[in-house]
């Protein structure tokens, strides 16, 4: 029988670390990046072409499927994965994020929340134990516990107080996911550590998630606007607070330089929709630093988006084509700017596996910096 749920840490140098995670749907390589398919779709990409660009693992929006077909429907279909036509593993997050993100159009209990859909205005309850059977009507490989997530800013006694909510709905997720039969004999459930910028606080999260136990940890709570200074001062405390031989999972994280650090720092896996978002946008990601398509210096621009990148797009496309597309709004230029983004990602995941399994991560995170950070454009 292939294994359900495996972490195998082949190397590490300093507090990176590089592995794999073993699934029945296949073997997601760490450090990974996931691109995110909010509504069963990577925007403006193909889920062929998302595989080619070297993504092991995707993720999908609880909340967002939820409302929009409907995750009794998706089940009808014969699961998110046929469904979008993506046969590896796919990481749903609770929903837990976006409804606190619609802070004027809900209402949260110990029970779990009551919201509006910011699509039609219809009244939702999303609770722990909905929020598993979502995430098992969708076929989930990777389901991500119900949480709340607080904004960093707000008072030490408010942030404690929805940490310590969090983790009686991290035991609730536990109980609902290992009540799911079938889906949760082939499928892994990961905790969420809350707990903002405050390290006694987390602290305690992950003792109490580590209590209930496990297949992996996400560090929740940050990338939500405290700044890259704030967040890579709890990284240097969060991940060594969760289990060493778990994956840890820094969610929606983050910009290329973001990524470098907290792999630095020891993190193992990561969601956003930057190099998506930012590609519809006209934004290009490089190793000598993002650019702006739109930038009339672009015009008559005959070199690709990035020569040492191994896409189709960079090895197809000039700057000026892409300059012309982003300016005209065409959809290819969308299209090809999302592929050349998704895969400069993949890329640089794929340079830090190299790096620390040959031990100059170090040297290799000094010279990305130089070469990312110090760019003018």
């Amino acid at each position: 029988m292939t294994t359900r749920f495996a972490f195998d840490i082949h190397a590490r140098d300093g507090a990176a670390r590089t592995g794999t995670i073993s699934m029945m749907r296949g073997d997601i390589r760490t450090p990974a990046f996931m691109p995110v398919g909010t509504a069963a779709t990577v925007k403006a990409m193909k889920p062929e072409t998302v595989r080619k660009t070297g993504a092991d693992i995707i993720l999908g929006n609880t909340y967002h499927l939820m409302l929009r077909p409907g995750a009794e429907r998706v089940a009808k279909l014969g699961g998110l994965h046929k469904f979008m036509n993506w046969d590896r593993p796919i990481l749903t997050d609770s929903g837990g994020y976006q409804v606190m993100s619609l802070s004027d159009l809900r209402k949260l209990t110990e029970k779990g929340v009551e919201f509006r859909s910011h699509i039609d205005g219809s009244k939702h309850m999303l609770t722990p134990e909905r929020s598993m059977e979502i995430q098992r009507l969708l076929g989930s490989d990777i389901v991500m516990a119900f949480d709340e997530c607080p904004r960093a800013d707000r008072p030490r006694d408010e942030i404690a107080a929805s940490m310590e909510m969090s983790m009686r709905w991290a035991k609730r997720s536990r109980d609902g996911f290992d009540a799911g039969g079938e889906h949760a004999e082939r499928s892994a459930l990961f905790g969420i550590q809350q707990g903002a910028l405050d390290e006694e606080l987390r602290k305690i999260s992950a003792e109490k998630l580590t209590d209930i136990g496990f297949d992996g940890y996400a560090i929740g709570g940050l990338a939500v606007g405290e700044g890259q200074e704030a967040m890579f001062a709890t990284l240097d405390f969060a991940p060594g607070q969760l289990p060493e031989d778990r994956p840890r999972y820094l969610m929606g994280v983050g910009k290329p330089d973001d990524l470098v650090g907290a792999v630095e720092r020891g993190v193992d896996m990561f969601d956003c929709v930057l190099p998506s978002r930012s590609g519809r946008n006209g934004q290009a990601f490089t190793w000598n630093g993002p650019i702006n398509l739109r930038n009339a210096r672009f015009a008559e621009d005959q070199e690709p988006l990035d020569s040492r990148c191994k896409c189709d797009t960079c090895g197809t496309y000039s700057r000026a084509y892409l300059h012309h597309l982003v300016k005209s709004q065409e959809i290819l230029g969308a299209m090809l700017m999302t592929e050349h983004n998704i895969a400069f990602y993949q890329q640089l995941m794929q340079a830090m596996r190299d790096a620390i399994g040959e031990g100059r991560f170090a040297g290799f995170a000094k010279d990305f910096r130089r070469d990312y950070l110090g760019a003018s454009a």
